[in-house]
């Protein structure tokens, strides 16, 4: 078997030889014909100029309201459909797009946050002398790079490691990623190297050491994707496109072209071309045009978790190139937490997926196999999950998702409708491109080329790596804020500190977090109605990433949220009623609260010996003195009080509230021993109400202060 593999790595090495010379003398095609990336010349050769700010929303419903014809209509506000509109509009054509519902709402906010090429997509394109294959994993290179130069306060390169078991996998895999580096080019983001056993667990401790004899780092990009989806969305918006979200098309105009459109009251929208770029839905669309034509979409559903971030180094990620059934998965650092994923497997299209308690699982068990004995993978620390679901194009007869590439296609139908369907998210740009190329011939557009290489996105133009000291000084936020709004909103940051709340305290001057330990601010939610955010969710998943990072703390900022949105969107209270049900049913399903909460039920199990059963007892009955069987708020207080530590009511509520099973208001025995069971086998983690009453019960004696906050872990 090693041999033959090995034999498999020597092919690999020879045909990697040939293919870097056709992937070098390609790529020097494709700089003398683009040039490089600078950024004015870009700026500069868009025939219609930016405007300082985006239009409103109610500004843009207007325009799609009252202008006569416009050249180009695009359906979709995922990466795709953005980078069309941004294309469109930069080449001078009156764009429009709508999208029903947010900007980035479906797949596009929903992926491993990668810029990359694909590693694994490279090799089956030797493997299998896949020519289609190495096209796409070359032209996502030019891509990565063109990406993190326009939008840099987005994304970053970040190395990963590739661990290595067996020695013989050693020169297999670094033949194979120096080839990664040289389809690259010149745009290679900085050269692999190979690290020996102890320089590995040196940079990921978390490693496991067994039989490890050494890694291999290469790197790749990484970005915020719902925010760099809105960047383009923004941007388009800045350069004359009418785009808008919440805009549901009903059908398609066959004369005269356009779309029914409905946006509170249903008008039609004339446009002299229609592009289809709506990800998994494309064959919804597509029967809109014609109910006869085939599908061209097979879907696959990807899970991916969020743990905390004690679990991987700040800055190295991790491949898992051959997982336990074929498929690879990333572990990789994210706003301060650590993301894993993915899965892949067939599914059906829908708008709302929902991560199964099997995938979160087997990431789970993967992740085990590669971290060492010493750190504990525990289900409880699952802190988000989520599925995306990928418009893979493919035969209608095929049925294994994972053999299929990611390559995009562009069809025009009889009518006129022009679909782009497939690609990933690092290629949206090259995507959009031949798409609007398309568009041009098909329908005799008067335009020239493509204009969005290097052409930078909103926040982009001075955004420095030290933008935030600036923000620091000039405001009097905090770093960690400062940090996140520089990263976030890039030059804009300003914008967002200029209407932050002031404090009340020595430091932070302004800045009024959402929730103690992530650092998004009130001031973000009054913006992010400025960037067409309209829906609770929209805030906590997309122009913040609360519901992505911690469901519980995306819940605990909800009725804060709320508010301030109803404020400034004029909600009348059974709005914000409804805002705030739909937005904890968002997460509850689609973010994995539900799977979480699933571990701790009124059914669960309690598999605790007689001697901690016993301890938990007394330490229930400390908070239960009248031996009712359950505890209140009020017998929390009066325990705190006793020590002279004061929890706000409206603290307290949550804390009970988390554990407080068949939510009758109060904690019962039954209930905080499930609890317990439930920590020890690691299905539940950081769970406030039991660090509080351990922490009481030893500092009777001692009188020290209970921390309340999520530990982020177990006990």
């Amino acid at each position: 078997m090693a041999f033959q593999k090995a034999v498999k790595g020597t092919a690999l090495i020879g045909g990697g030889a040939i293919a870097t010379v056709f992937g070098l003398s390609q790529f020097s095609q494709y700089r003398n014909k683009h040039g490089t990336f600078v950024h004015v010349q870009a700026a500069e050769a868009v025939p219609v100029p930016i405007k300082n700010h985006f239009p409103t929303r109610e500004q843009q419903i207007l325009a799609l309201q009252t202008t006569s014809e416009f050249d180009v209509l695009v359906i979709g506000g995922g990466a795709t459909g953005c980078g069309c509109a941004l294309d469109a509009v930069t080449r001078g054509l009156k764009t429009a797009l709508l999208e029903r519902d947010d900007f980035s709402s479906g797949t596009s906010s929903r992926s491993t946050k990668l810029i990359h090429g694909g590693v694994r997509y490279l090799q089956k394109a030797i493997m299998k002398l896949d020519l289609e294959q190495y096209k796409m994993v070359k032209e996502a290179l030019e891509e990565r790079a063109n990406l993190l130069e326009i939008a840099p306060h987005l994304s970053a390169p970040l190395p990963i490691m590739l661990p290595v078991y067996k020695w013989w996998q050693l020169p297999y895999y670094w033949f194979g990623i120096k080839l990664y580096d040289l389809v690259a080019g010149s745009q290679c983001l900085k050269s692999s190297y190979v690290l020996s056993k102890s320089r590995a667990l040196e940079l990921f401790p978390m490693l496991r050491k067994d039989e490890l004899v050494g890694a291999i780092v290469y790197y790749d990009g990484q970005h915020n994707d719902a925010r760099m989806n809105l960047a383009i969305a923004l941007t388009a918006a800045r350069y004359g496109a009418a785009t808008a979200n919440y805009a549901e098309v009903l059908c398609l105009l066959k004369t005269g072209r356009g779309a029914l459109l409905l946006v509170r009251q249903e008008f039609d929208v004339k446009a002299k071309c229609v592009i289809n770029a709506t990800g998994p839905f494309t064959d919804s669309v597509r029967k809109m045009d014609d109910q006869e034509v085939p599908n061209i979409c097979q879907p696959s559903a990807g899970v991916h978790i969020v743990m905390p971030g004690y679990y991987s180094p700040d800055n190295m990620g991790l491949l898992d190139p051959a997982t336990s059934d074929g498929r690879v998965i990333f572990f990789l650092p994210w706003e301060k937490m650590t993301i894993a994923g993915t899965t892949d497997s067939p599914t059906d299209v829908t708008s709302h997926p929902i991560p199964t308690e099997e995938d979160i699982n087997f990431i789970l068990n993967e992740v085990r196999n590669y971290l060492s004995v010493d750190v504990e993978v525990r289900r409880g620390d699952v802190l988000a999950a989520w599925s995306g679901i990928r418009p893979l194009v493919t035969d209608p007869n095929s049925k294994d998702t994972q053999s299929i590439s990611r390559n995009h296609v562009v069809t025009v139908s009889d009518s006129g409708l022009v679909t782009i369907a497939g690609g990933k998210w690092t290629t949206y740009r090259a995507m959009a491109q031949d798409t609007i190329d398309a568009a041009i011939q098909a329908h005799d557009l008067k335009a020239g080329s493509s204009k969005t290489i290097g052409l930078q996105l909103q926040g982009a133009e001075d955004w420095s790596p030290t933008l935030y000291i600036r923000l620091v000084q000039d405001y009097g936020l905090e770093s960690e804020v400062a940090q996140h709004l520089a990263s976030t909103y890039g030059d804009k940051a300003f914008e967002v500190a200029k209407i932050a709340q002031v404090t009340g305290k020595r430091w932070p001057i302004v800045g009024k977090r959402l929730v103690s330990e992530f650092p998004y601010i009130e001031a973000e939610v009054v913006y992010g109605v400025k960037e067409y955010a309209r829906t609770a969710v929209d805030m906590i998943s997309r122009r913040t990433r609360l519901a992505f990072l911690n469901v519980q703390a995306a819940e605990e900022a909800l009725p804060r949220i709320v508010d301030i949105m109803g404020k400034e969107l004029n909600w009348s209270e059974q709005k914000k009623t409804e805002e705030l049900e739909a937005a904890k049913k968002f997460l509850y399903y689609e973010m994995g609260y539900k799977v979480k909460s699933d571990q701790l039920t009124d059914s669960s199990e309690i598999s605790l010996g007689p001697s901690d059963i016993e301890r938990y007892k007394k330490r229930f009955h400390m908070f239960d003195k009248d031996k009712k069987g359950f505890i209140t708020i009020l017998d929390v207080q009066r325990v705190l009080e006793s020590i002279s530590v004061q929890i706000a009511e409206n603290t307290l509520h949550e804390i009970l509230n988390e554990v407080d099973l068949n939510k009758n208001g109060q904690v019962e025995l039954n209930e905080f021993l499930q609890l317990m069971s439930a920590i020890q086998k690691g299905h539940v983690s950081g769970s406030r109400l039991a660090v509080l009453m351990k922490t009481a019960e030893e500092n009777l004696r001692q009188r020290v202060v209970i921390p309340v906050d999520r530990s982020g872990g177990g006990l």
